[in-house]
């Protein structure tokens, strides 16, 4: 169990915790969420014993392990295997015991080692990490590249393979998803509700955390405050809280009058098509949390582009890609006209970015035709550009550049609603977290009032408070809109069409984000072959082999059926098991031998639940392979 108890803490002038308490039970998975500044990650350091309490205490397991994410990664010569191993380090050190024995040619010594690694399933290991990887976007090519032979981006992959590599106690994981893509994304969500130990996971995305935590450690006024359930859940409950109190109401009232509005207007224009109607449903639910954020620090608007044209821009039958003859996407047509909204879905590789900055007009049609209206704006955002900011200025002088006719006082007004108020507008960029310089860059971009907006993974590094202003600005944006993001969110809300980057082509998906889901599962799955040509032709075999059909079906549909049951009851326990084991009085010495057998019966639970849950994802899926076939 992790306890905090009345801990205080101090980083130089600023108080980060006061009394805080908080209890962590083994097995619980906690999203820990509060502004940028309010101790998330000093709360990490402690854990880790790499601060110290001011005053109180935090205890932890001696005999735990913990595991974390490494921010650095060393450049070295390991391959992508072998250093994902390293994250288990105690098969890491019986290895270098086993070739010293080995060297020795100590037989004993090494029948020994022999033991302690089967012990440990040392066998299976470069399996384990080569599921990691797979797992994560690295092909079984990349498994034997060195270290430096990766970018940053997919450094910070191999860095998390490691931590997960780690059989664990406790994992602490720092905004793990971000340099994932939904893929990769959907893949860690299961590996995580899977895993076996403590989780605390700080994280920005809200569909993460609700699809992984059980629990919500929310920092605020100096207080840690621990939420039974998912992030959508806390999000309700404080929004209960909040609205109690009448000077947080009033403003609430003022932002869901806003948001109603733009869903009443939307539902107006909305057809019946799938992402249309999911993206209504995410907007209403936004009334809903809206009390939660009434305290934001960030509010702005998108400022009319300065000119608007139809078509916007228009791509003929356009390819592109990095070497000539060897495009990555062919035959693309797309036509941008004022009020369009796009998402771009599709597998790591594939070419997403690529598109983007072919509309940006960062890469030149390899063939066809790319043609802008005129005098129209672009605004391009993409996380390289956070690099591109110049160290020595201010975020006042990066706004005054862009309109030397402004006065400070409107920029200094308008880079408040970005969160950079009083002397922080004034202050050198250099020294800025990744968080705060991806404001900037979104500042500079809205400056320029542009009229066709590309936005590639815009929430990295933002909290959940500048995500829902961005996600707020982004509903009345006239201009338009195509965005790349992991921020499941984020694409529900704002766009109203979604397009498939894969296998060189770029064409509009027909179905919303759980449709992409199931995409992604049965894309690897081999194609079904063609019924012969005399069954088709024949009607009464036809009717014979459906109703043949039919039989097979309803095994798999018992299936179905009996596994959802099983779910349900077996949730039910768990939950009624996980309220007793909530119990304080359980962990005292009296009641040792009791909450080791509660223990044990959730571990068994969670056991028999995955098992059930497989079953019933296999049978689904063989199920719906079966009706698509049928049709």
């Amino acid at each position: 169990m992790i306890k905090f108890n009345q801990v205080s803490l101090r980083r130089g002038t600023q108080l980060l915790f006061e009394s805080a308490n908080l209890i962590v039970h083994p097995g619980q998975r906690v999203g820990l969420t509060g502004a940028n500044g309010t101790g998330k990650s000093s709360l990490f350091a402690m854990l880790r014993q790499q601060l110290h309490a001011d005053t109180g205490e935090v205890s932890i397991p001696d005999v735990w392990t913990i595991a974390h994410v490494a921010q650095e990664t060393p450049a070295v010569d390991t391959s992508a295997l072998d250093y994902v191993l390293e994250g288990d380090a105690e098969l890491t050190e019986l290895n270098q015991q086993l070739a010293g024995a080995e060297a020795n040619h100590d037989g004993h010594l090494v029948s020994v080692l022999h033991d302690k690694l089967a012990a440990i399933d040392a066998y299976t290991a470069n399996s384990r990490a080569g599921k990691l990887l797979h797992g994560l976007g690295f092909t079984a090519e990349q498994e034997s590249w060195p270290v430096t032979a990766f970018s940053g981006g997919w450094r910070m992959r191999l860095n998390l393979a490691q931590a997960l590599m780690c059989r664990s106690d406790l994992l602490l994981l720092d905004e793990p998803t971000n340099h994932l893509d939904l893929e990769a994304v959907y893949w860690l969500e299961e590996w995580l509700r899977a895993y076996p130990g403590t989780l605390i996971v700080i994280s920005h995305d809200r569909d993460f955390l609700d699809r992984v935590v059980t629990h919500i450690a929310h920092i605020e006024q100096q207080r840690v405050k621990l939420y039974t359930g998912s992030y959508s859940d806390f999000e309700l409950a404080r929004a209960e809280h909040l609205a109690n109190q009448q000077a947080a109401h009033q403003k609430q009232q003022r932002e869901i009058a806003h948001m109603r509005s733009f869903v009443t207007r939307f539902k107006a224009k909305a057809t019946k098509a799938r992402q249309a109607q999911s993206r209504i449903k995410a907007l209403e639910r936004m009334e809903l949390i809206a009390p939660a954020h009434v305290d934001s620090p960030f509010h702005f608007d998108f400022f009319p582009p300065s000119r608007l044209a139809t078509p916007l821009l228009d791509l003929d039958k356009a390819s592109v890609g990095y070497y000539e003859n060897k495009p990555l996407i062919s035959n693309i047509k797309m036509r941008l006209a004022p009020g369009d909204r796009i998402g771009l879905l599709g597998p790591n590789g594939a070419g997403k970015s690529t598109l983007i900055k072919l509309i940006a007009g960062v890469l030149e049609p390899l063939s066809g035709k790319r043609k802008e209206g005129k005098e129209i704006r672009i605004g391009y955002f993409a996380q390289h550009q956070l690099e591109q900011l110049r160290p020595d200025d201010s975020p006042l002088k990066h706004i005054q550049r862009l309109n030397k006719l402004a006065s400070e006082q409107e920029c200094r007004n308008f880079l408040g609603g970005f969160g950079f108020h009083g002397d922080k507008a004034l202050e050198p960029v250099a020294p800025f977290s990744g968080g705060e310089k991806a404001r900037l860059v979104l500042a500079i971009l809205v400056y320029q009032k542009p009229a066709v907006l590309l936005l590639d993974e815009p929430t990295n590094h933002l909290d959940l408070e500048m995500r829902l202003a961005l996600t707020v600005a982004l509903q009345d944006f006239e201009g338009a809109l195509v965005v790349v993001s992991h921020d499941r969110h984020l694409l529900r809300t704002v766009t109203d069409d979604l397009w498939l980057v894969s296998n060189g082509q770029a064409t509009v998906f027909d179905g919303d984000l759980d449709d992409y889901r199931q995409w992604l599962l049965n894309k690897d799955k081999p194609e079904k072959t063609a019924e012969s040509s005399s069954a088709v032709n024949n009607k009464k075999q036809d009717r014979q082999l459906a109703a043949q059909q039919r039989q097979k079906l309803q095994p798999l549909r018992n299936t179905v059926k009996k596994a959802e049951q099983k779910m349900e009851k077996l949730n039910e326990a768990l939950s009624s098991l996980e309220m007793q084991l909530a119990d304080t009085a359980l962990y005292t010495d009296a009641n040792k031998d009791k909450l080791k057998d509660l223990l044990q019966q959730q571990a068994d639970l969670k056991t028999q639940l995955e098992e059930t849950e497989m079953q019933w994802f296999d049978a689904s899926e063989q199920l719906e392979a079966a009706q698509a076939a049928e049709e």
